[in-house]
């Protein structure tokens, strides 16, 4: 997967993401967001550090190299999705989304203060666009937020999520100049992430004695941890390595486009006027923030 042209890696990550959104939806009913995020990751991590023993990979690391993946993992996915999984039980997906659209914003400009990346003025007009646009996109939704119960709670738990997925990004777009191994580093940072969700699930909440037997609560966990997880992931950290942390961020402002296209094939949904000129202003910043 590596080896795949940008535009794939880019192609992937925002096609799988961008149906995630929903798939979250069935895990909430019936456990905890925290247990739920644990078995999403602890399912992940086995299968890419399986995939990276059958490759023959070096899978032993000192404990410098594990402090670097427990940085990743707890904050890119452990905590964050623990946040994501929180936000979407008090707003719609589609405001997450929005959160979500402003990560080359923030990757771009703590890659920038950190380590003097450049992120020149198309930049950040082009990652300016795409928040705008995905927020004319969702604005029918975003004016009814104030009549939602724990929209407040909702609306911090999407910027947390935000920004601690920042963090952990930031952290992941270094792993290739410390010289960690690409599919090692990320499965040692989903077993980290996992291991965060158990400690947190053991600490908040009574664990059930069994899990739901709904199909729909399965087929989403497994398209979750396989799809929504190790491929997408894969897809966006080898977009990171090849683009920068700031570009690649990208991926989060065409996500909830195609989350809305996804919609209105599958749901009923008719975009108005509004929702086409924001799609517009999306692709346009992309345009600018990937354009060389």
């Amino acid at each position: 997967m590596t080896q795949l042209p940008a535009w794939q890696l880019f192609a992937l990550a925002v096609g799988i993401w961008g149906t995630t959104w929903h798939a979250i939806t069935y895990q909430l009913a019936d456990t905890p967001p925290e247990l739920g995020v644990a078995l999403r990751f602890t399912i992940a991590a086995v299968v890419v550090l399986a995939f990276a023993a059958w490759r023959g990979e070096r899978m032993r690391f000192p404990w410098r190299a594990h402090a670097l993946f427990a940085l990743q993992g707890t904050f890119m996915y452990g905590l964050s999705y623990i946040c994501v999984y929180h936000a979407e039980k008090h707003v719609p997906s589609g405001l997450v989304a929005v959160g979500y659209s402003a990560s080359p914003l923030l990757t771009g400009l703590g890659a920038r203060l950190l380590w003097g990346a450049p992120a020149g003025g198309r930049f950040l007009l082009g990652g300016t666009l795409g928040v705008a646009g995905v927020a004319l996109i969702f604005w029918p939704e975003l004016t009814q937020v104030e009549a939602r119960p724990g929209a407040s709670l909702g609306l911090l738990y999407t910027v947390a999520s935000v920004l601690l997925s920042t963090v952990g990004s930031l952290a992941a777009s270094r792993n290739r100049e410390h010289g960690l191994p690409f599919w090692p580093a990320l499965g040692w940072g989903l077993a980290w992430g996992a291991g965060t969700a158990v400690v947190i699930a053991v600490a908040s909440h009574p664990l059930p004695t069994s899990l739901p037997t709904a199909p729909a609560w399965w087929l989403s966990l497994i398209y979750l941890s396989v799809a929504g997880t190790v491929i997408a992931f894969a897809a966006f950290l080898a977009l990171q390595q090849r683009l920068g942390a700031g570009k690649s961020g990208t991926v989060g402002v065409m996500t909830p486009v195609v989350a809305l296209a996804v919609s209105a094939l599958f749901e009923g949904y008719e975009p108005g006027l509004a929702t086409v000129a924001g799609m517009a202003l999306a692709v346009l910043g992309n345009v600018l923030m990937l354009r060389r």
